[in-house]
Parts: structure tokens; C-alpha cells; sequence
């Protein structure tokens, strides 16, 4: 048998490259054209070429440059388990990267024993494909190569020799059959012809039978002599038509036995049958019968398989008695569809009949198909376009006929599709717009079937997982947001969060907050609040207060981390919630440091009487600023009250004259917040219908002490120093007064420009909206003081009466001016008079 790397004869090898040339050149002819229409190319080559031998260039026979084939990362894929060739994407070569012996796949020798597997066996012309695939665009190529024979195996009997017996009376013409040699090697390199030496009895006949192999028979030319020569010794010999010629002999010996005068004879000289794929061990095939006329021993026939090759010996045996042929082995069509067995009958005399039986193996849909990963890319960007290829797969099942038939498909409602490419190949695509936020990956189930009875069909999961893009902005939940806060609060103080939401993922989806500057009654708003940038918080810079600022609204911008950034906006208005905080200010009457201010009620007052109005306010607003008005203390309370809402006091009853001059009240002011704050003011009131009448009563008006009798003995104390402070006030002023008086007196002697002298302050007589500490009084006359009334003539004007009892003077001016108005020809008479007082300070 010749080795890897076998010399040749000179003439054997000038034989053998001129066939290579002219093949190569024929198949390098038909690839270019098969390239252009389905991109595949073919060589051919002998077998046993040295590892590293070059079998063809595959850059240039399809078309591509080196560049390509390296950034393509050019592969050979294949599905069996021996890489026989080797891509050299370098130099864009193909070369033979394992031993290839066309009759063995492999042959592995571990202590004298052989495994052994065909790679074509008898099968020509002897071939194997494989794809060659580039990415980036995926490309796929189918290439074929053809390994042509070479002898290097010679013929091979199964046995070293063959013992026969023939009874002497044999008849010419008699056949014996013979087991026929085996040659691995085909065509011209095969068995070409038996030959039988010495050939003096015999002669040889040769049958080829349909499945490629040779039937031979040795025919009885001259009887035979057992007393002339017992025994004979011959030689097989089977040649092949190779160059060099190989050969195999066997040695045949034949013992001449007694006369049997009868052979066996079968009872039809061939027999089919069927049967199934992968029948069970034991099914009865079909029963061969041959009849001896012999009677005895001579006439009992036995059975057996002879004459074939090993592997039908292994799946069929037969009854040696009855003739019965059963299955003994696992049937394959796919390995092979016919078998053919000789069952030779002997009887005990040494004859025999061989009966021909032709099996024909029915296919079965036996074979599920399979499914190969070729190429797959497990993640897509959800920008790819349809049509983007994310695997190439090859499908394949074994069965023959509509058993090997099959269809691919994936599963339905998801945005791709599967297109056939190459026989047995198929291309996964995207058939629509992907979008990884609606679904972020997708199981695609690739589904292959035959149509065999029943189907079988397989399936493959693969997962694809959508990368994401930057194309979804951040989303609040709302676009406006409104959020109300009590005003006084702390800095720092938690308002709420804002959320926004992105559908991307990664840094895609990680969302920032920004506030955005603007400026609200010229305060920057950044001033007022602050966002959180990680989580949205709104914080409050400083405590608002409602009476400063009431409500406003910014901006917030939410923007997400990718590339280019996307972002939205959200408005937030804020309103500030007014808390009680403030106690209500009284504006009228006011409560001065150290005058006494009182509203004058004539005896005469009737029922319902206005005595005065208090007037307060409370920035507060709603119904924080809502006042009511209570009269806390009086010296007389059945004589006034006070309006609930409106703050005026007036009289409940009619005026007598047992009522006291002097009347004090107290009237506490409420708003409605909650809790309430109040403010109190006391009312003086005299009860009077002259000023004199008041001015005697007010004289101590000062050391009145307070309804209290819990505390007498501080109201005791208070009434002194009040005293004290009182005396000293009227010992200052009769001072002043000396000393001005004494001042007026040397300018009139001096003949000097005589100056108005003015009490202070008293030019504010106009009044501005507020209540000044210096009062004007506009006392409305008439001829029935009864009815005399005291009203606000203009602002700043009061119904009110400034008593000084240390002021003589000025209570003289006081009785002047009333005895003018008292005249009943006063021109006065029914006119304003406004005249200042001074207060007592």
C-alpha cells in the first residue's frame, strides 16, 4: 500500500500531472463561471499530498483581494470533524492541512487493531465542500474539492485460503463459488481481472454484480481423480489496472471426496425482498429453499451467507436449517439502499448451489434535520436598517427523497425574516424598525422540517439583544407642576421631587436636573430654590414670606447622559400659603406715650350714638386678615359696644347724667387665623357737654387705676410713680414756659421783627394717611349744643380731645374759643374751627 509521500516512476508522474493539469484547467473554466452565478469554486487533487502542498488560490479564482479577505476574517466552516484544507488568508491560498486518503477518513493503529471509517469508499468521483465566509458584510462561498485516485492499495482477499471438497464424480461444468478480493482504490486502480493458475481442471468465471462488486465461480473443466491426485492446490490472482500494477493472491486447496452423485439445487436462482430502515433484530426477510435429490446424509442441505462483504455479513444471518434470512444488524439507508447476499446450500457430500437474494432497504423519515450556527451576532443596534444580517445558518437532514426535504422558518410576529441563500443555507435579516425600548431583545426560534410521514423537525433558541440609542429624551409626568408651601419656612426646606423618566438605558437613560436661571422681582430665582441634580429635589434657598412675594414658576431642565444629549423642561410653580404671623395694627385710635386722647359723647347722645370707629389692619390675607372686634373692658359696659366687624363703638342706651365723665374702654381686635393674634386698644371717652366739665374730670385722668382688684397694691405703687413723673413733667413745662414767656419779653423791648412762634410739628396739619403726634380737632357748632357733632374734616384730623392739665394757658385759649362759640352772634357760630394742641410729653 503506498504512504504519504510516495515516490513515483519518472513516466507514472509525467502521467499523472498532465491529468491534474487538464482537470484543474477544466474545473478552473467551469468555477469562474459558477462563480458569477452562485460563488463557488472547485478543485481537484490527488490523494496523499504532503501537509502544506498548495491546491489552489482562492483570492483570485473568486475575485477577491487579500485586504478583504484579512479584514473579513476568512474562515473555512465546515461540519466535519477533520479539517482536511487550510486558508491562508495571508497569501489567499488554499492548502492541504491534514492527510487525505480518499479510501479512509482517519486509521489510528493501537496494538495491532485498526479503526477504520471511508472517507468516499467505491463512491466516485470522491469529493468534499466546505464554505469559506467573510464578515463584514457576511459573504458566503462554497468550495468543492475532488480527490482523484492513485493506486496505493493493492487487492485483498479476506482469506489467505480457501479449502474446498469435491466429490470425485463431480460433472464438468460443475461451479464453485469463490470470495472475490477487495480493492479500495477505484476505476482504473481497481480489480481488472482474476486469474487462476495452473488451470489444467479448472477455469474461472467472472459475474460483476449491480452493486459494483464481482461474482467469481470456479467452473470443473476435466473430473476429477481422487486415486490419481487426492488433492490440489491452486492460486487466485486479482490485478488491478494501476500503474505500477498491484495484485493479491489466494491459495485454494481442494480435496477430492468420495462420489456424491446429487448437489443441491436452489429453488429460484434469485430472491428479493424489502425491507425497512432500522427494522428491529430479528424481522424475517425472506426464506431461501434448495432441494438435494440425494436421500440421507448426502441429502441433508445446509445454509449460509458466503461470498460477501463484511458488513452485510453483520446486519443479515441465516438459518442454517430452515434458510430463514433475518435482519442481525441496524439497517441506514443512508449508507446503503441494496445489499446483496449469496446464500450458498450445501449438502454433506461437498455440493453446493448458491441462491442470489437482493435486498432493497426502504427509506424511513428516520433522520431529524439539524441546524448549524454558521454565524450570528447576538447584539443589534436598534438604528440598524431592515435587512441587516444577524446569522447565517445551514440546515441538513440525511433522509433521501421527500424524507430529506426541508423547509426553515422562524417564529412570526417578531421584525425579522429568514431568506435562503446557498443550497442548505439560510440568512436571518431584520424585516422592520427596531426599537429597543418597546422590546428590548428577541428570542428568535429557527424551525426546520421534512416532509416525511410523519415530519420531524428540529429547533434552535437564539437570543438578540437590541443595543440602545440615544432617541428618547427625558419625560416628566406632567409638564406643569404646582406645589403649595406655607411661607415662614426653613431654609433648606424639602418642597418635592421631580421625576423624569428616560426609556433609554445605561449612561442613555441616567438623568441629570437643571435649574434654570431667571430672575423673579429682581431676585434670581437661584436664590429662592435649588434642584438636586441626581435626584430632583426642590429645595428652598431661604424662608418666603407671603407678604413680600406671593407666588412664582421656573424652569426645570431634565437631560439625559447621552450622546448628543436630550433633554426636556418642566415648568414648577410655586405658591406661598399665608400663615397668621402678623397681629393686627391698630391705626385709629393711637395709642400715644403720654397724651390722653378722648372722644368726647354729649349727654344728649341718643341711642345708636357713633362715639368713634376703630380702625385696624392685618397684612395677613385671607382669613388670616379677617378682624373682629370685642369689647374687653369698660367702666361702663351697659353704656357701649363695639361692632363685631366693623369696629364702631357706639352707645347701647341713652346718655344720663349719673353716667360718669370719664369712660374707659377696652376693645381687643382678632383676626381668624389659626392660632388667633390680637391686638388691644384703650378708648377714652368723656362723657360731657362742655370742656370745662371734661377738664375737671380729666385732671387725674392720668392716675386713673385699673379695674383690677387682684392687683391694688401694684396699681398703688404705679398711681405714685405716675405721680411723681407727673409733678416733675408739670414743674419742666412751667419752666419752659417762664422761660419762653421772659424770651418774648425782651424782643418786644428790642424793636426787633416780631416771629410767630409755632408749637412743634405744627405744620403737618394736612395729614398723610397716618396718625401724626400732633392732632387737629374740627369742632362743628351749632346754636343747640345738644346737637353738636365732632367729625374728620380732612385726613389727618380727629374726633378727639388732648388734655394737658398742666397747660393753663391752654385751657384758657380753650374757654376763650368756647365762649366765642358759646356767643349766639359768634360769626363763627356753625363754622370748623381747627386749632392745634399741643400734647403732653
Amino acid at each position: 500500500m503506498a504512504t504519504q509521500g510516495q515516490i513515483y516512476p519518472r513516466n507514472v508522474r509525467w502521467r499523472l500531472f498532465c491529468m491534474l493539469q487538464w482537470k484543474v484547467g477544466i474545473f478552473i473554466c467551469l468555477t469562474s463561471v459558477a462563480d458569477r452565478v452562485a460563488a463557488q469554486i472547485r478543485y481537484s487533487i490527488p490523494e496523499e499530498m504532503r501537509k502544506g502542498s498548495v491546491i489552489g488560490s482562492v483570492a483570485q479564482d473568486l475575485g477577491l483581494d487579500l485586504a478583504r479577505l484579512r479584514s473579513g476574517r476568512g474562515r473555512i466552516v465546515s461540519g466535519e470533524n477533520i479539517q482536511y484544507t487550510e486558508l491562508k488568508t495571508d497569501k489567499g491560498i488554499l492548502v492541504v492541512n491534514e492527510r487525505i486518503d480518499r479510501e479512509q477518513l482517519c486509521s489510528l493503529v493501537i496494538k495491532e487493531r485498526v479503526d477504520r471509517e471511508e472517507l468516499c469508499g467505491k463512491t466516485t468521483p470522491c469529493s468534499f465542500s466546505f464554505e469559506v465566509i467573510l464578515e463584514n458584510p457576511i459573504q458566503l462561498y462554497r468550495v468543492t474539492v475532488e480527490v482523484i485516485d492513485i493506486n496505493d492499495n493493492s487487492p485483498l482477499f479476506p482469506k489467505d485460503a480457501i479449502n474446498l471438497k469435491i466429490v470425485e464424480n463431480a460433472a464438468s461444468g460443475t461451479r464453485f463459488s469463490l470470495e472475490s478480493a477487495d480493492d479500495p482504490d477505484v476505476g482504473i486502480n481497481d480489480i481488472q481481472k482474476y486469474t487462476l493458475k495452473p488451470s489444467d481442471n479448472f477455469k474461472l468465471e467472472v459475474q460483476s454484480q449491480p452493486d459494483g462488486g464481482r461474482f467469481i465461480e470456479m467452473v470443473l473443466q476435466n473430473p476429477l481423480d481422487r486415486e490419481k491426485e487426492e488433492t490440489h492446490t491452486l492460486v487466485l490472482v486479482a490485478s488491478d489496472g494501476g500503474e505500477p500494477h498491484r495484485s493479491g493472491t489466494v491459495r485454494i486447496h481442494i480435496t477430492v471426496l468420495d462420489a456424491n452423485d446429487n448437489a443441491p439445487v436452489c429453488s429460484q436462482p434469485v430472491y428479493k425482498a424489502d425491507v425497512k430502515e432500522n427494522s428491529p433484530e430479528g424481522t424475517v426477510v425472506t426464506t431461501v429453499s434448495a432441494n438435494d435429490a440425494d436421500k440421507g446424509h448426502y441429502g441433508e442441505v445446509t445454509y449460509s451467507i458466503a461470498h460477501v462483504a463484511r458488513e452485510a455479513k453483520q446486519l443479515f444471518a441465516v438459518n442454517d436449517k430452515t434458510g430463514e434470512i433475518k435482519v442481525a444488524g441496524k439497517l441506514d439507508f443512508e449508507k446503503s439502499k441494496i445489499y446483496q447476499l449469496n446464500v450458498q446450500a450445501s449438502d454433506h457430500g461437498g455440493y453446493t448451489d448458491t441462491c442470489k437474494v437482493i435486498i432493497q432497504i426502504i427509506d424511513e423519515n428516520d433522520n431529524v434535520p439539524t441546524i448549524q450556527l454558521m454565524s450570528f451576532s447576538n447584539s443589534i443596534s436598534e438604528d440598524s436598517p431592515p435587512g441587516t444580517t444577524i446569522a447565517v445558518v445551514n440546515v441538513n437532514d440525511e433522509d433521501s427523497d421527500g424524507n430529506g426535504v426541508v423547509k426553515c422558518s422562524i417564529n412570526s410576529e417578531i421584525p425579522f425574516k429568514i431568506e435562503s441563500s446557498l443550497t442548505g443555507y439560510y440568512t436571518i435579516i431584520t424585516d422592520n424598525v427596531l426599537d429597543r425600548e418597546s422590546i428590548p431583545e428577541y428570542n428568535i426560534t429557527i424551525i426546520v422540517s421534512d416532509q416525511g410521514s410523519p415530519p420531524l423537525s428540529s429547533s434552535k433558541n437564539i437570543n438578540v439583544k437590541v443595543s440602545d440609542v440615544n432617541d428618547s429624551p427625558p419625560k416628566f409626568v406632567k409638564s406643569e407642576y404646582s406645589k403649595t408651601i406655607r411661607e415662614n419656612n426653613s431654609p433648606g426646606f424639602s418642597v418635592f421631587a421631580l421625576n423624569a423618566s428616560d426609556a433609554d438605558w445605561g449612561q442613555n437613560a441616567r438623568v441629570s436636573y437643571f435649574l434654570e436661571e431667571k430672575e423673579i422681582s429682581g431676585v434670581a430665582v437661584s436664590s429662592l430654590v435649588s434642584v438636586n441634580s441626581e435626584t430632583g429635589a426642590i429645595h428652598a434657598v431661604r424662608s418666603f414670606d407671603y407678604e413680600q412675594i406671593k407666588r412664582f414658576e421656573f424652569n426645570v431642565t431634565a437631560r439625559d447622559a447621552g450622546s448628543p444629549p436630550l433633554s426636556s423642561v418642566a415648568t414648577v410653580r410655586i405658591l406661598i400659603q399665608d400663615q397668621n404671623d402678623n397681629p393686627p395694627q391698630v391705626l385709629y385710635p393711637v395709642q400715644t406715650g403720654g397724651s390722653l386722647v378722648a372722644e368726647m359723647v354729649p349727654r344728649s347722645a341718643d341711642v345708636g350714638y357713633l362715639v368713634t370707629k376703630v380702625v385696624a389692619v392685618d397684612v395677613d390675607s385671607g382669613q388670616n386678615a379677617w378682624l373682629s372686634y370685642k369689647l374687653q373692658k369698660a367702666t361702663d359696659r351697659a353704656l357701649f359696644e363695639v361692632g363685631f366687624q366693623n369696629g364702631e363703638i357706639r352707645t347701647i342706651r341713652q346718655v344720663t347724667d349719673k353716667d360718669a365723665v370719664k369712660q374707659r374702654l377696652t376693645v381687643i381686635v382678632e383676626d381668624n387665623g389659626q392660632p388667633s393674634r390680637s391686638a388691644t386698644v384703650i378708648v377714652n371717652v368723656a362723657v360731657a357737654d362742655s370742656f370745662p366739665e371734661v377738664l375737671s374730670e380729666f385732671t387725674d385722668f392720668t392716675h386713673d387705676k385699673e379695674y383690677n382688684d387682684n392687683l391694688t397694691f401694684y396699681l398703688v405703687l404705679a398711681l405714685a410713680v405716675v405721680s411723681f413723673l407727673f409733678i416733675t413733667c408739670l414743674v419742666v413745662i412751667i419752666s419752659v414756659k417762664i422761660y419762653r414767656w421772659r424770651q418774648s419779653r425782651i424782643l418786644y423791648h428790642s424793636n426787633l421783627p416780631v416771629i410767630p412762634y409755632y408749637p412743634p410739628r405744627y405744620s403737618d396739619t394736612l395729614g398723610t394717611g397716618t396718625l401724626q403726634h400732633v392732632y387737629n380737632y374740627e369742632v362743628c357748632r351749632t346754636t343747640d349744643s345738644r346737637k353738636s357733632d365732632c367729625k374728620f374734616g380732612r385726613a389727618g384730623s380727629q374726633n378727639v380731645l388732648i388734655m394737658d392739665p398742666s397747660s393753663t394757658g391752654t385751657m384758657q385759649r380753650i374757654q376763650n374759643e368756647k365762649s366765642i362759640l358759646d356767643e349766639p352772634d359768634s360769626p363763627l357760630e356753625g363754622s370748623f374751627l381747627t386749632h392745634p394742641m399741643r400734647p403732653l410729653n
